[in-house]
């Protein structure tokens, strides 16, 4: 028996800019980043930041497949990834099978 694992590319968005809406930098959720590369964003996004517009992808992948009958999903901001542990004791990880971006 084989396990799959699916791994896809980051979930991405893009917004361009109206002119003249950008002139220090890009508004992410109330926040102003500077022009050039965002490693990380509060909310967990890798950006690039220009007077055109703005490209985002999340650092982190969702799960998808696991037992969603004794598990439950946290977001983990510190890591910018999804823990997935036992509904009954937080403190154990459970098997994920597949994860989506």
């Amino acid at each position: 028996m084989g396990i799959i694992v699916a791994l896809g590319d980051a979930y991405c968005w893009n917004k361009i800019h109206k002119p003249g809406e950008a002139q220090n930098g890009c508004m992410v959720n109330g926040k102003l980043y500077p022009f050039g590369r965002i490693e990380r964003t509060d909310d967990c996004y890798r950006c690039s930041c220009s007077e055109d517009g703005m490209e985002c992808c999340s650092l982190f992948h969702t799960p998808v497949a696991y037992d969603n009958k004794k598990c439950k999903v946290v977001f983990n901001k510190e890591r910018c990834d999804y823990d997935v542990v036992q509904k009954d004791d937080p403190s154990k990880k459970c098997f994920v099978y597949a994860r989506v971006g």
